[in-house]
C-alpha cells in the first residue's frame, strides 16, 4: 500500500510517464518452479522473536497461534528471484548492469510499467516494450514482469461513476482488442512467458483501474483481459493479482477474479504507516499473513512486485524482515522500487537500508 504521490517519483525514470542467499548463483526458471512446490504460508518470526528464540519456553505449546514463532516447523530459507525497478524503458535496461555491479549479484527479474494515459500506451509502445523484449531474448532464462493498466487515464483521478461505466464496458468485451494487441507484441518480441500484472493496487483509490466502484464488473473485466492475452498464438503468460498490502479502500479478496485466471498472489509492500513495525504488517487485516494463507488455500505462489522504504525513513530492519519473510515463503519473485524514497541504489537518503540490502541480497557473484 502506498500513496499515489510515490508513483509520481517514477516519472524521472519512465518515458511518457509512464534484489538472496550469498551461496547461490543466478536463479533460473527451473529453480523458480522448484521453489513453488514449497507451499505458501511458511512459518515466520520477526527479528525480535528470532533474537529470543533460544530463551526458555520459546518452543512451548501454543506456538501455532497467530503471531507466534512457528519457524521451526517450516522449510529452510531458499532463493527468491530478485528484481529492481530501475526505469520503464531503455534506461531501465541500461541501468541494470551498474546495479548488478553495485550489488555483486545478478538481477533475475526485469521490471517495467506500461503508461496508462491512453490505449496506445496500454498496447505497449515500442519505446518501452522493445528494449525489454530485447533483454528477454538475450536472457530467456530470466523473468520479465510488466504492470499493465486496465483502463486509460489511469492516473487522472476519474470519478467512481466514470470508472464503473468503463469497467462495465470492459467486462462486456469492448476493450479486448487492446490486450490482444499487447499480447501479440510481446509474443512476437520473444516475451511470450512474461508475468503480467493488470490493474495493480486495485484495492486502493489512486488508479482508474481500481476495483471498488464495481467489484463484479472488475472481476469480469480481468477475466476478459486474461482471455484476450491468452488467445495470442504461443502465449504462455502468467497473471499476477497484486493488491496494496492491507485493506485500503476495499478488501482485496473482494476483487479476486478466480483461480483459473490468476497464477500469482502479489502484494505491493511499503514501510508504512509511520511508526508501524513489521509485526503489524504481518497481522493487520489483509496483511502479509493473510496473503500467505490466501495463496496457500488457492495453491498459488506469492510475489512482491513493489517494496521498499517509505514512511519510516531509512529502515534496515524493514529490509531484513522482508528478506526473511520472502526467503521462508513460496515467492515467485520480488522487486524493490529503486527510486526515492523507497530505494537502495538510486536513493542516497537510505544508506543503512542500502548496506543491509547489499549484505542480504548481494554477493552471489558476477551476472
Amino acid at each position: 500500500m502506498r500513496n499515489g504521490s510515490a508513483r509520481a517519483d517514477a516519472r524521472r525514470f519512465a518515458p511518457s510517464r509512464p534484489r538472496l542467499p550469498a551461496i547461490l548463483g543466478a536463479v533460473s526458471l527451473t529453480t523458480v518452479a522448484a521453489l513453488l512446490v514449497l507451499g505458501a504460508g511458511a512459518p515466520f518470526r520477526t527479528s525480535a522473536q528470532r533474537a529470543g528464540a533460544d530463551q526458555p519456553g520459546a518452543d512451548q505449546p501454543g506456538a501455532d497461534q497467530p503471531g507466534a514463532d512457528r519457524r521451526g516447523a517450516g522449510p529452510p530459507a531458499h532463493a527468491t528471484p530478485l528484481g529492481a525497478f530501475l526505469g520503464s524503458g531503455a534506461e531501465g535496461v541500461e541501468r541494470m548492469e551498474a546495479f548488478e555491479r553495485w550489488l555483486g549479484s545478478p538481477v533475475d527479474v526485469g521490471r517495467t510499467y506500461l503508461p496508462g494515459d491512453g490505449w496506445e500506451g496500454i498496447e505497449g509502445p515500442p519505446g518501452i516494450l522493445d528494449p525489454w523484449t530485447a533483454w528477454k531474448r538475450a536472457h530467456p532464462e530470466k523473468l520479465l514482469v510488466i504492470n499493465v493498466p486496465m483502463l486509460p487515464g489511469n492516473e487522472d483521478g476519474a470519478a467512481d461513476g466514470t470508472v464503473a461505466a468503463m469497467l462495465a464496458e470492459g467486462a462486456g468485451g469492448a476493450y479486448d482488442r487492446h490486450f490482444r494487441e499487447l499480447a501479440g507484441r510481446l509474443t512476437r518480441g520473444g516475451a511470450n512467458d512474461a508475468v503480467i500484472i493488470p490493474g495493480w493496487e486495485m484495492n486502493g483509490g489512486t488508479y482508474t483501474s481500481r476495483c471498488a466502484p464495481d467489484p463484479t464488473a472488475w472481476r469480469a473485466y480481468w477475466r476478459r483481459v486474461v482471455a484476450a492475452m491468452r488467445s495470442a498464438p504461443g502465449a504462455r503468460f502468467r497473471f499476477d493479482f497484486t493488491a496494496n498490502r492491507g485493506r485500503d479502500t476495499i478488501p482485496w479478496p473482494d476483487c479476486y477474479p478466480g483461480d483459473d485466471v490468476v497464477d500469482i498472489i502479489g502484494s505491493d509492500n511499503y514501510d508504512q504507516p509511520e511508526g508501524a513495525d513489521f509485526g503489524q504488517f504481518i497481522s493487520e487485516p489483509y496483511g502479509l499473513d493473510y496473503q500467505a494463507e490466501f495463496a496457500k488455500k488457492h495453491k498459488k505462489p506469492l510475489s512482491f512486485p513493489e517494496w521498499g522504504m517509505f514512511r519510516n525513513s531509512d529502515n534496515p530492519t524493514f529490509v531484513s524482515e522482508m528478506h526473511h519473510w520472502m526467503t521462508t515463503h513460496s515467492v515467485a519473485y520480488q522487486s524493490i522500487t529503486d527510486y526515492c524514497p523507497h530505494g537502495v541504489w538510486g536513493c542516497a537518503q537510505n544508506p543503512r537500508s542500502s548496506a543491509e540490502y547489499r549484505r542480504l541480497f548481494g554477493g552471489r557473484g558476477a551476472p
